[in-house]
């Protein structure tokens, strides 16, 4: 089993961004923690939501061809070589490592670097990035100066660098404030237009607000998967939430296996 098919197809040629077809991925040894999953993401905003718990992590490092499948098939962007496809994905994971004494600048363009970006198109590319998440004029201040808010900010800056055709993000408006995170909701919408973005979170209102698809996630199976307002429609007022998609998360999870006393 690999964890990307390997045939070189031509970007027009494929339907879906990503598709999973009984994929299964493994934490430790035993621990299957994606489960038989079926799944197909095409362009657009799609919101990942589940429990603490559910997989969500382990769903983004797979398709970040950070781990590799048990068995089932993961296809992205159609089937290409690894190498190649890592160029074409941008990834933020829930905690990053960074060099303290880097500048802003200095670590988006060596994440660039590594992304194999050309020489050329790295300044450019790199200035871009920091302005969309808002931090131009931090750009020459080193990573150890900033709140934990702006180093998230960086992380995104770092993961849209390459203008990916796969953005996944896990936990990316963790310590950022409200204003921020408006900011945040607008630039997925507009890099939704182009790309497959897939935000791994538990905010539900940043789904609600960002997202035009929702993936549901519980025990490394797939709940559900659908628009905000189907997820809304799930719910009723004897459900537990504020919002109606908060009850309508509730009530689709409190019918899972192990999940009753969420």
């Amino acid at each position: 089993m690999r964890a990307v098919e390997a045939a070189e197809v031509a970007p027009a040629t494929y339907a879906w961004e990503i598709r999973a077809e009984a994929l299964k991925v493994r934490v430790g040894r035993r621990k299957m923690a994606v489960d038989g999953l079926d799944l197909s993401l095409g362009k657009g905003v799609h919101g990942l939501l589940g429990p603490n718990g559910a997989g969500k992590t382990t769903l983004i490092r797979a398709l970040a061809t950070v781990l590799r499948p048990a068995s089932g098939t993961l296809t992205l962007l159609g089937g290409t070589e690894l190498r190649a496809l890592r160029r074409r994905i941008g990834y933020l994971p829930q905690n990053f490592g960074y060099y303290k004494r880097f500048t802003v600048r200095e670590f988006v363009e060596y994440l660039a670097w590594l992304k194999e970006m050309s020489k050329e198109d790295i300044p450019g590319a790199v200035q871009r990035a920091i302005e969309r998440v808002g931090l131009a004029d931090r750009a020459n201040d080193r990573m150890r100066t900033l709140s934990g808010g702006m180093v998230r900010r960086v992380g995104i800056a770092q993961a849209i660098v390459n203008d990916p055709d796969i953005l996944l993000l896990d936990e990316p408006t963790a310590g950022l404030d409200p204003a921020q995170r408006v900011r945040f909701r607008e630039l997925m919408q507009e890099l939704g237009q182009d790309s497959c973005v897939l935000i791994s979170t538990h905010l539900v209102e940043d789904v609600a607000t960002a997202c035009t698809d929702v993936v549901l996630f519980a025990d490394g199976k797939l709940v559900f998967q659908g628009s905000p307002a189907e997820l809304a429609a799930a719910g009723s007022a004897d459900d537990v939430g504020d919002s109606p998609i908060e009850r309508g998360y509730s009530a689709l999870l409190k019918h899972e296996p192990g999940k009753g006393a969420w």
